[in-house]
């Protein structure tokens, strides 16, 4: 979700106004996103990059940020028939924010709607590190690692997204042109829609374009235009919002 600091500085202000309004157009992208029977929608939060790389005053108003957001929004997602999930290194957040986080998905894990998920301290290669760790920890308690065989599927059940599709489509908002540590594996063949808008101005409109500029594409997974392996677009699955 980029832009906030570009869209507070273009109106002189702190960059923390630039994060609260970023809320706004998360409300509105995830309504809009179960209103349409999108399957899974994910939000990339922050970064394990974020803590290393931002001022700790604004690490810790998101920090209070999340706890907020997931505390007032938990009637809409209710209401909206939306379960909450999370990938990263949460042990890593504070404490109190894990609570929050905790009590948040239990409260939606009834909903049968779309599944919202919060990339919160979340890395691609840390996600990777941390899938064969698990791999090598299962063979080791399974027969031993002289064993172990290692395909896509061994890798994919060891994802912190093992319980979601691969996304179909990539939104990076604010024109940054590049995934940012974001998803490597899951995108291999996502397709990717830049547009210049930035995160706290982005709402359902914006994703809904987006969607209408996916379905006139072809997707052919390395084949070729009209191969009859090729699968269809269905923009019901996830749609990765960066």
């Amino acid at each position: 979700m980029d832009g906030n600091g570009r869209w507070a500085k273009r109106r002189h202000l702190p960059r923390v106004a630039g994060h609260r309004a970023g809320v706004a157009a998360v409300r509105s992208t995830v309504e809009t996103a179960a209103r349409i029977g999108i399957h899974a929608i994910t939000l990339y939060a922050f970064s394990e990059e974020n803590w290393k790389k931002r001022p700790k005053s604004e690490v810790d108003f998101l920090m209070r940020l999340l706890g907020r957001y997931l505390k007032a929004e938990l009637p809409t997602l209710n209401n909206n028939n939306i379960r909450l999930e999370y990938i990263g290194r949460r042990r890593e957040l504070p404490e109190d924010v894990q609570e929050r986080m905790e009590w948040a998905r239990e409260s939606t894990a009834k909903n049968t709607g779309t599944v919202l998920t919060l990339a919160l301290n979340y890395s691609a290669r840390s996600e990777l590190v941390d899938a064969f760790r698990s791999i090598v920890k299962a063979a080791s308690q399974n027969g031993g690692v002289e064993h172990l065989k290692i395909d896509e599927d061994t890798i994919r059940e060891h994802l912190y997204t093992r319980h979601l599709p691969d996304p179909d489509l990539v939104v990076r908002t604010s024109g940054e042109m590049r995934l940012s540590n974001f998803l490597l594996w899951q995108l291999a063949y996502a397709e990717i829609y830049v547009t210049p808008t930035l995160w706290p101005d982005f709402r359902g409109v914006h994703l809904l374009e987006a969607i209408a500029e996916y379905q006139k594409r072809e997707r052919r997974y390395g084949g070729l235009n009209g191969d009859s392996h090729a699968q269809p677009r269905h923009p019901t699955h996830e749609k990765a919002v960066n």
